[in-house]
């Protein structure tokens, strides 16, 4: 059993529309084609279409289609509360996967939380986890019960500095993001659908990473090899990275090459990685 099985049961049984919700439609900020992620009973975006704003819902307990296309702005409201990191990890990306480059996501997280972990729920009667969340995104409102945070693609935004990785061309076709990490294509793939798992925080190789951001590499590197295969269906995967000069490192700034590898994409394939030394390859 899922270590959190009963996250859905925290959502309030409301008849009407949330207060962060209703802050964001009074600010004008929620435009075009609407997705609720993690919507629990949907009266948000019942409330969304009495404005005649479309809004599709998605929840994975109450409305579990998932969406199939992107989206202009997405709201996620008190969902990051109840779900432990790995939990909240999946949501940042899913988001970070359904939203339009040029859209905006909304997250709301409580700030009147006063006990921490797993507790007994006082209506169901069952074990749900509740924890405090902080993004490192922009703050967009904040009062004693809650922060919104405004997320946009690492991509579309100007972080103020001069490094190919920190300051991503727009251009760059994201493929998802984390608080911490993000993935684009390779600008000059070696096969079809390479891609590169890259920190936000410029460090000069992988070892020089903190335990965070190697454990938030890992997480990115399954998702974008689900992504790659579901996409591409290679046959094979290549992955690693290289450090210092005489390895090839010609960026220095950490990324992890995800290489999709194809039947017959070269003439033998034995030995993979002990290519990068001539001769090396076949023992």
């Amino acid at each position: 059993m899922k270590p959190n099985p009963n996250s859905h049961l925290t959502a309030k049984e409301r008849d009407k529309v949330s207060y962060p919700t209703r802050k964001l439609y009074g600010m004008g900020v929620i435009n075009g084609n609407v997705l609720d992620f993690g919507c629990g009973f949907g009266k948000d975006a019942e409330f969304l279409g009495s404005k005649n704003i479309s809004c599709a819902k998605y929840d994975p307990h109450y409305f579990p289609d998932y969406p199939d296309k992107k989206f202009d702005t997405i709201i996620c409201q008190y969902v990051l509360n109840v779900l432990l990191p790995e939990e909240q990890a999946e949501v940042l990306m899913a988001v970070s996967e359904l939203l339009k480059p040029s859209g905006k996501a909304y997250f709301t997280v409580r700030r009147d939380l006063k006990k921490h972990g797993y507790r007994t729920h006082y209506v169901h009667k069952v074990q749900t986890y509740q924890c405090n969340v902080q993004l490192p995104y922009r703050s967009f409102f904040k009062n004693d019960f809650c922060e919104i945070y405004e997320y946009r693609h690492f991509t579309q935004i100007d972080n103020g500095k001069n490094g190919i990785f920190e300051n991503p061309d727009s251009d760059a076709e994201l493929i998802s993001e984390l608080a911490t990490v993000y993935s684009i294509y390779d600008k000059f793939p070696v096969t079809k659908g390479h891609a590169l798992v890259i920190p936000k925080r410029k460090s000069a190789n992988y070892f020089e990473m903190t335990d965070k951001e190697k454990t938030a590499c890992q997480i990115m590197i399954h998702r974008v090899k689900d992504i790659l295969t579901k996409k591409f269906n290679p046959d094979g995967f290549n992955i690693g990275f290289n450090m210092n000069e005489a390895a090839g490192q010609t960026v220095f700034h950490t990324h992890i090459h995800v290489i999709p590898r194809y039947k017959g994409d070269v003439e033998n394939p034995r030995g993979g990685i002990r290519n990068v030394i001539p001769g090396k390859g076949d023992y």
